[in-house]
């Protein structure tokens, strides 16, 4: 099967049974895995020595480093940072495009013990400096092209600038900076004249408590906060993956790796298992996409609903809508060969060797879901956010339940603040070894992200089943009182608005007590059914009469109105849902 151009969007683009909240008492809070486990250094230590020669760090199109490689220039860093004197706990920025040296340079810094601080690449200049400069950060890795537009003056703290793609040192306070800077290869040489060995390598260990990475997330707000993830976040993540997520020769990572979900599951979990990571570097068109996919041949994608939903629509649906199709598909034996071929087609698009499609960052359209589930195809929805490093929920996609989010992950307790969990929605709060410790320089925001009894308040509304699947419902704050008391959850309108036809993607929001859906339409679909303007006009009202059908009267919409570009979307592909009114 052939993707076309909405799998761009794949470039931008989030088990035990859970415990929840009833009254005032907690279920099966012993649930949460204690006992030991690894830390993901010593894991990350021992993938190194083992695969010492193979290739670990990739940019598609560009350079590759080996483990022994990669374990080289970490310690020719941990060298210049002794140099340097950077002390263990100090702030060290990180506002770089993906690529195998941004690997690499996290790495360094976050075994070193200074605490790292990646930014979205995508962040203005002004925005990066100001994250910069916040987080009293004292060097800053960066493109140079990036350098050039910040402002040296916003961020007076800084000792040193580095561009990430030669090592060159762009700015430096000192020539005594720039002196210590431009010795590393002098100082590696001195300490290892025979080169680093695999048993050369040694990262620590005895820091479970203490503060590794800050990071910038603009949340539901637009107002950034620094998550603060202890090295005890991280390994509880890596070790629940390590024992529930697949496991696999090479990962292709597209999702931005200053964002918890691309570092986490796309980079540091996968290279603990002696994976090969492979960057695209720049964005890439649909055709390098898709070359990319077949070269590499990837174990696991990591993706949104949007992306899916997209190639459903214009693909998958359209084929099995033709008379001929809908008539096989009534014909026992021949409907599952059709079924069968639309299976291996999805797959094959991919690499052919995808072992699981894991989604988040938003539900997934329940008419996409129930073909899905038909064709048995190895998808899940999972659920996570930064405060969580980044995981909260997983499930196998063989026992996944379609319309959840999975069951909670064993190193946390999840529990739903309502009376009635199984049935009334209420928030949705954690608490586990893999929970922020607080907000960096925010104690207001810190103290009230937490309930009394030390639970993460996610700010996200759901319903858990006896079996601890978490079906979520919505924001809190999205969610829509209707005058005869009723919630309204808008993610469960927009699913229905989405499947009308000519709909690429809605928001439903209220307007004075009246429910109105915002619509950007499917341009596409307009030309390919090459729509004259009077029926394109006519498509926000059919939309509405259409969605209504099929909607309770408590949730009837009263407008659709049309946009004319599409929702802004944060790095997870969320939208931004407090940019429209």
């Amino acid at each position: 099967m052939v993707i076309i151009r909405h799998i761009r969007a794949l470039w931008i683009a989030k088990n035990t049974v859970a415990s929840y909240f009833c009254g005032a008492k907690l279920k099966n809070q012993n649930q949460i895995r204690m006992e030991k486990y690894p830390h993901y250094l010593e894991r990350l230590q021992n993938a190194t020595r083992k695969y010492w020669e193979k290739a670990a760090l990739n940019s598609i199109g560009g350079e590759s480093f080996t483990y022994g490689q990669m374990a080289t220039q970490i310690e020719k860093f941990h060298l210049v940072f002794e140099e340097l004197g950077i002390k263990k706990g100090e702030k060290i920025a990180l506002h770089a495009r993906n690529g195998a040296r941004w690997g690499m340079t996290y790495l360094a810094v976050n075994t070193y013990e200074a605490v790292i601080v990646p930014i979205l690449a995508d962040f203005t200049p002004d925005s990066a400096a100001f994250l910069t400069n916040h987080s009293e950060s004292v060097i800053l890795f960066t493109n140079e092209d990036k350098w050039n537009k910040m402002d040296a003056g916003k961020m007076p703290l800084l000792r040193l600038v580095v561009d990430i793609d030669s090592w060159k040192a762009l700015y430096a306070a000192t020539e005594a900076d720039k002196a210590a800077y431009e010795k590393m290869d002098e100082l590696y040489d001195a300490m290892w004249p025979e080169g680093l060995k695999p048993e050369d390598v040694k990262f620590p260990t005895d820091n479970w408590d203490n503060l590794s990475t800050i990071n910038y997330t603009s949340g539901s707000t637009g107002d950034p906060k620094g998550v603060m993830l202890t090295y005890r976040n991280f390994s509880a993540c890596v070790d629940y993956s390590q024992r529930n997520v697949p496991a696999g020769e090479r990962m292709v990572s597209m999702l931005p790796m200053a964002h918890m979900y691309g570092l986490v599951i796309e980079f540091i979990y996968p290279l603990c298992n002696g994976t090969a990571i492979y960057w695209l570097g720049k964005a890439p068109t649909p055709a390098t996409l898709l070359k990319a996919f077949a070269d590499v041949k990837p174990y696991l994608l990591i993706t949104v609903p949007l992306v899916m939903e997209k190639i459903y629509k214009s693909k998958v649906k359209p084929t099995l809508d033709k008379p001929i199709v809908k008539f096989l598909l009534k014909v026992p034996g021949v409907n599952n060969i059709i079924y069968k071929k639309v299976k291996d087609g999805l797959v094959a698009a991919f690499g052919g060797e995808v072992q699981e499609f894991i989604m988040g960052g938003a539900p997934l359209n329940p008419e996409v879901e129930k073909l899905f589930k038909r064709i048995k195809f190895p998808y899940l929805v999972g659920y996570g956010m930064t405060e969580a490093c980044p995981l909260l929920a997983y499930e196998h996609w063989t026992k996944y339940v379609a319309g959840s989010c999975g069951k909670a992950v064993d190193c946390a307790t999840v529990r739903i603040d309502s009376e009635d969990p199984e049935h009334i929605a209420g928030e949705i709060q954690a608490k586990g070894e893999n929970i922020t410790i607080g907000y960096f320089k925010n104690p207001e925001a810190s103290a009230n992200a937490f309930t009394e009894d030390g639970f993460l308040r996610t700010g996200d509304l759901g319903i858990m089943d006896k079996e601890g699947n978490i079906f979520i419902k919505g924001r809190s704050k999205s969610m829509i009182l209707t005058a005869n008391g009723q919630n309204v959850y808008p993610e469960e309108l927009e699913a229905v608005v989405n499947n009308q036809p000519y709909v690429a993607e809605s928001v439903v929001l209220d307007r004075s007590g009246k429910i109105v859906a915002l619509v950007y339409l499917d341009n596409d679909a307009i030309k390919r059914d090459k729509l004259d303007n009077e029926t394109v006009s006519d498509i926000p009202e059919k939309v509405r009469i259409g969605a209504n059908r099929v909607l309770p009267s408590y949730s009837q919409i009263s407008k659709v109105e049309t946009v004319l570009v599409p929702f802004e979307k944060t790095p997870k592909m969320s939208i931004k849902r407090f940019l429209y009114k």
